[in-house]
């Protein structure tokens, strides 16, 4: 099958099961897999014009709603924190997006961009890897969120048994610069915030799945419409995202999320994070050397 306007060829089962697989591991991390999903489309699929960034935030805006939903229904879905980090991470997203366009349409140029950005979160996940596990809550995958407090100073919220208290300022403006790397990238940034909130926050994974995919999926809307505005009026080609590939990529990515949501409280997170983590460091390197 041939995609018109990444200029790609391949069998249209392909992106869906590439999709499926990878967001079925990710969202159990409240990661809907597009920081995999964007090597996938590059290397595999040879789609490398700034478009493949603004297909991958397509992607994201088809495959969160399915583990969104999921978690909502299980009383999993932390809403002020998705909205606490949209708030930041929207405004990085719309100016990631034109320094994707106008300062890094060079292949190559983000390639090392990419492989950088890939071994930063390779790093922080091994970090919080090597802390010695801690034993996980009798119940802990299936309680439920309670929010006692939202306002412009702190969220605080009670999960199982336990009470967790954060800054909403120092959150906003973490994902300001999350919300930057997000949209050069081409994701919504719930893999670069994930480790933030569990090893420096001091979050819960069970409990913040849920608002990391809304909040992606936010980002993810708004990179979309970023894309698609400066494809209007560019005059550079390959900038917006491409409608078919996407379709089949999300499809894929909305039947994985929903899956790997009804999943997650049956898998260690460990387990999940030390799988990410190795496929982060090789396809990292990978592009550093291509890059550089």
């Amino acid at each position: 099958m041939f995609f018109p306007v990444s200029g790609i060829e391949c069998h249209p089962l392909v992106p869906v099961l590439a999709a499926m697989g990878i967001s079925f591991v990710t969202s159990m991390g409240g990661m809907s897999g597009a920081f995999l999903l964007l090597p996938f489309q590059m290397s595999f699929l040879g789609y490398t014009s700034p478009g493949v960034s603004a297909t991958n935030h397509l992607f994201n805006v088809l495959a969160c709603p399915g583990g969104i939903v999921r978690y909502a229904r299980e009383g999993r879905l932390l809403w002020p924190l998705a909205l606490t980090v949209a708030v930041g991470t929207l405004p990085g997203i719309v100016l990631g997006s034109l320094i994707r366009v106008y300062w890094l349409p060079d292949e190559s140029r983000f390639k090392v961009f990419a492989g950088l950005l890939l071994l930063w979160i390779f790093w922080r996940m091994f970090r919080d890897l090597r802390r010695p596990a801690v034993p996980a809550r009798k119940g802990g995958g299936m309680a439920q969120i309670h929010v006692e407090r939202w306002d412009r100073s702190r969220l605080v919220f009670t999960f199982g048994e336990a009470r967790y208290s954060v800054s909403c300022p120092r959150l906003a403006a973490l994902s300001l610069g999350i919300g930057l790397a997000g949209g050069i990238y081409g994701i919504g940034g719930g893999a670069i915030l994930s480790p933030f909130l569990v090893s420096i926050f001091g979050l819960p994974v069970h409990a913040i799945a849920g608002a990391l995919l809304l909040g992606t999926f936010l980002a993810s809307l708004a990179g979309v419409l970023g894309y698609g505005f400066l494809g209007l009026f560019s005059s550079l080609d390959g900038i917006g995202a491409d409608p078919l590939l996407g379709l089949l990529l999300g499809l894929g990515g909305l039947m994985g999320s929903y899956l790997g949501a009804r999943c997650q409280r049956f898998v260690p997170a460990r387990r999940i994070k030390w799988g990410l983590a190795l496929i982060l460091l090789f396809t990292s390197l990978r592009y550093l050397w291509q890059g550089l």
